[in-house]
């Protein structure tokens, strides 16, 4: 047989072979053209590649004898380990994809609002790792997020909102006004208050409030002019109180653990914030938010005062114990102990006596069932002397005062008042002989000669039998 009969046979005897490099350069196509370049554009693969690549691959299955059949062969070998390669990639690839659904689908199952806050982070970590996200994206995953954080986890799973923190996030929401704003809106409540002050006085001479018809007829409008220049004012006043929220929120942490719930505290504040828009006058330059600040901390500290208490206080007295307490605390820095009452008189230019008297004022009630050791049973009461007497003891005391007047009475006059005023029966106090002397313009001794003469009487035994009994 010729060499080139020999040359035509062994393709036709390794054709198997062939089948299967074809077959797996056609798997491999696709797998190539899966590739990118450096611009992140899919690469082609050209068609003049692949009728090299299947000669080649027949010229290195069929000889190995020249050099250029075994560059080929090795051009070849290289794009089919490459292909190989590049499938095994995208098949990885695939199969990443396929498991990192898996893990969101088991991880979006696994979020339960169980772990709210967990579910918050992920959100946050999710669109801040993303490049690409806009800012109202951004925007959108930060506002859920705080509403998932807002929300809490109540007993078996029901879901309660903090009334406090939804509160907070709703008056953050809320826009400041600017200066001009204010003006406007100042302007708007004045004039509310100058309608509402046509219709008290139209309540006052009539007896009752009067109806809209009535009410614009007052201003000399007709009622739709009337309803809509009502309705701006009552707005304006609730944009004004809405805008300045945060203020009160601000001014109601600083007077927190005096009594009352911050809630109390805030509610109260609100009272002097919308007192604040209608007293505020915009002509004398200031901003809203100084004078309304004042009234807000006067409407907390009289809550405070008033409320805070079960026994309530006068405000002036509450406000000498504030400064009473602010005194002491400057004090405390200042000499490095706690002062003296005598130094904190002296600072505050009072006696010791008024000092002592507030401090006893400033003491708040106990209860007499606080409970007292780890007993449940035994409670403060038990453990304090009643200082009323018991019916035996006053009727006791009674019959002794009967008794103790009926034997005075065998005595003379100047000898019975001599021992009353000596012994105090009569007001308890006890006088001194020089007193008693003063009293009656004799000399301490001839009072003692009175009192000793007066005692032997009440010695002798017809006087004294009856009051022994008490001794016994």
């Amino acid at each position: 047989m010729s060499p080139a009969a020999s040359k035509s046979a062994q393709p036709t005897a390794s054709s198997p072979k062939t089948a299967a490099s074809k077959a797996a350069s056609t798997k491999a196509a696709p797998s190539i053209v899966m590739l990118a370049d450096s611009k992140g554009l899919p690469k082609g693969v050209s068609k003049q590649a692949k009728p090299k690549s299947k000669t080649s691959t027949a010229k290195s299955s069929a000889t190995k004898a020249t050099p250029k059949a075994k560059t080929a062969s090795k051009t070849s070998t290289a794009k089919s380990a490459t292909a190989a390669k590049t499938s095994a990639a995208t098949k990885t690839t695939k199969g990443a994809k396929t498991s990192s659904q898996a893990t969101t689908a088991k991880s979006s199952a696994a979020a339960k609002p169980t772990d709210l806050d967990a579910a918050a982070d992920q959100l946050l970590a999710k669109t801040a790792g993303n490049p690409s996200a806009s800012k109202e994206e951004k925007a959108k995953a930060d506002a859920k997020a705080k509403v998932l954080a807002s929300i809490k986890v109540g007993p078996k799973g029901v879901y309660t909102e903090d009334s406090i923190r939804v509160y907070l996030q709703e008056i953050g929401r809320i826009r400041l006004l600017r200066p001009d704003e204010e003006i406007e809106l100042a302007r708007k409540i004045a004039d509310l208050l100058y309608l509402e002050e046509l219709a008290a006085q139209f309540e006052s001479d009539n007896g009752r409030e009067p109806d809209n018809k009535e009410w614009a007829a007052l201003v000399e409008m007709p009622l739709i002019r009337f309803r809509r220049r009502l309705m701006l004012g009552r707005r304006a006043k609730e944009k004004m109180v809405q805008s300045n929220l945060r203020l009160v929120v601000s001014i109601a942490k600083k007077y927190m653990n005096r009594g009352l719930s911050f809630q109390d505290l805030i509610q109260e504040g609100s009272l002097g914030l919308i007192r604040a828009a209608e007293k505020f006058d915009h002509e004398k330059g200031y901003k809203f938010s100084t004078y309304a600040t004042w009234w807000i901390r006067q409407a907390i500290t009289r809550a405070i005062a008033d409320q805070s208490r079960t026994i309530r206080l006068p405000v002036h007295l509450y406000e000498t114990i504030s400064r009473i307490k602010k005194t002491t605390k400057v004090l405390s820095q200042e000499f490095g102990r706690k002062p003296t009452e005598e130094e904190i008189a002296e600072s505050m230019e009072m006696t010791i006596e008024k000092l002592r008297f507030i401090a006893k004022s400033a003491q708040l009630p106990i209860s007499l069932e606080t409970p007292i050791g780890k007993e449940e049973d035994s409670r403060l009461g038990d453990f304090i002397e009643a200082d009323i007497e018991n019916p035996e003891q006053d009727v006791a005391k009674n019959l002794l005062r009967e008794d103790l007047e009926g034997v005075l009475a065998t005595l003379s006059p100047r000898e019975r008042d001599v021992l009353r005023l000596r012994y105090g029966l009569d007001d308890g106090r006890m006088k001194t002989l020089e007193e008693i002397g003063q009293i009656f313009d004799v000399t301490r001794e001839r009072i003692r000669q009175i009192e000793a003469k007066a005692l032997r009487k009440l010695r002798h035994p017809n006087r004294n039998g009856v009051l022994k009994e008490y001794i016994k």
